[in-house]
């Protein structure tokens, strides 16, 4: 159960709850739920889809999800994970690396909700999330091409199309 209104955006939240309405609560290959909102205020919620292969994560499903209806991931404001535990008990859940690299790549500017290291919930954006993250300068994101941008972190210099 769950109390949507004590968490950082109700909305998207209980977007990701109300995810889960139809399916049984033994499925173990649906536990995990993620919404985003768009610039305009445009709402998508998707699943994961789990499989030993490495079935997509749901913050990479809902990404495709909001792409069908036509926003891309440029228009992107806002994302949340929530997984279902035993007793139908939701939380929020950080994006594993694959979603945050591919997030960082699609939309650096897009804003995670994350559970910081006291298990509240905090709002960052995911090229803060990534602070040495790979850049994949040649990837079919839908980005305009930006001049580099260098980055210096103390004795390393990384070149980079996000200026941090």
């Amino acid at each position: 159960m769950t109390d949507a209104q004590s968490h950082l955006d109700p909305e998207l939240f209980e977007l990701c709850v109300r995810a889960f309405d139809f399916l049984p609560a033994s499925d173990e290959n649906h536990t995990v739920a993620a919404a985003v909102r768009s610039h305009s205020g445009k709402t998508f919620v998707a699943l994961n889809v789990y499989h030993f292969t490495g079935g997509p994560c749901a913050e990479l499903s809902v990404l495709g999800t909001a792409a069908a209806s036509g926003v891309l991931a440029s228009d992107i404001e806002t994302i949340v994970a929530v997984c279902r535990r035993e007793g139908n008990v939701f939380r929020v859940i950080n994006p594993c690396g694959r979603c945050r690299q591919t997030l960082l790549d699609y939309n650096p500017e897009i804003k995670v909700i994350v559970l910081n290291t006291e298990g509240k919930e905090v709002m960052a954006k995911v090229r803060d999330l990534m602070v040495y993250a790979y850049v994949w300068e040649d990837g079919n994101t839908g980005r305009k091409e930006e001049e580099k941008v260098p980055r210096d972190f103390g004795s390393r210099q990384v070149v980079s199309h996000y200026e941090i």
